[in-house]
């Protein structure tokens, strides 16, 4: 079975959807870049991904489109389908199997977006206690920016297919 893993934007919002079943299901759409530099951008290879059950409600209003995360992904494969205007066409296609949260998105007034990003209500931090000290095994991707160019070959610029 191929597994991918790598650094991939998305290209919308998170779309949650509950079954017939009462699970739930959050559907991506993932862009991640790869290759050599082709004028002023690295190819880009679009994946359609899904998760399902509890990660997908609670992890869903955290992948917001353009934002950057490091994503594992499993089961990957080409599927066939019939376009809009009746073509066979395919796309690449795999599930979620490991999400790490990238870098906060900057939701400034002068940024370049003209609607603000939706985000989970924050908790209010307990006054009486500090807080608690960062898990270990955390990725260090709340610490960077999304400016920091990864020009390291080794680094994580693009995803990584492994068979």
């Amino acid at each position: 079975m191929a597994k991918m893993y790598g650094l991939m934007r998305l290209g919308r919002d998170a779309e949650v959807k509950t079954l017939p079943s009462g699970k739930q299901v959050a559907n991506l759409s993932l862009v991640y870049n790869f290759g050599q530099k082709e004028g002023d951008e690295y190819p880009s290879q679009w994946i359609d991904a899904a998760f399902w059950g509890e990660r997908a409600e609670k992890l869903a209003p955290f992948l917001l489109k353009g934002s950057l995360h490091l994503f594992t992904l499993g089961d990957v494969h080409i599927e066939k389908y019939t376009d809009k205007d009746g073509y066979e066409a395919q796309k690449l296609a795999a599930r979620v199997d490991d999400v790490e949260l990238g870098p906060k998105r900057d939701t400034g007034q002068g940024g370049s977006d003209s609607q603000p990003q939706r985000r989970p209500a924050a908790a209010p931090a307990p006054t009486s206690r500090p807080a608690p000290p960062p898990q270990s095994g955390g990725s260090g991707f709340d610490e960077m920016e999304d400016s920091i160019p990864f020009r390291d070959p080794l680094s994580y610029r693009g995803a990584h297919l492994v068979l």
